[in-house]
């Protein structure tokens, strides 16, 4: 398996779980605007090793998720602010830019020290 992506949550705003019921994460580097950081799930600003497409593995500690769909400005997001979000609704067209589309099935609980991975086989 090749990584694409890496990264670990540092922390966790005070109002991240309130997307849960729409199936979103949102993930923000340091840095991130106050009003919006408390909304998110924060994480290093890490670039990306490859190109993100449909059928990689998004691996959440030892969870395994397919990637559905790639919103248009991903790569660029992460590697610059580490802002995306993760839907877990299983589009397979991207509806916003910044978006990461995956499979819908049960969410994980994401904790400080969670790893989030990007794999290819």
């Amino acid at each position: 398996m090749k990584t694409i992506y890496e990264n670990t949550i540092n922390s966790i705003g005070p109002l991240a779980t309130s997307f849960l019921e729409e199936k979103m994460i949102i993930l923000f580097g340091e840095g991130a605007p106050k009003e919006l950081a408390e909304f998110c799930y924060g994480i290093e600003v890490v670039g990306v090793k490859d190109k993100i497409k449909t059928g990689q593995k998004v691996m959440i500690n030892n969870e395994s998720y397919e990637i559905t769909s790639v919103g248009e400005i991903v790569e660029q997001n992460l590697t610059s602010m580490g802002h995306i979000t993760l839907r877990f609704n299983g589009a397979t067209t991207p509806e916003l830019p910044g978006t990461l589309y995956i499979e819908d099935k049960d969410m994980p609980v994401l904790e400080i020290g969670t790893k989030i991975r990007i794999v290819s086989e």
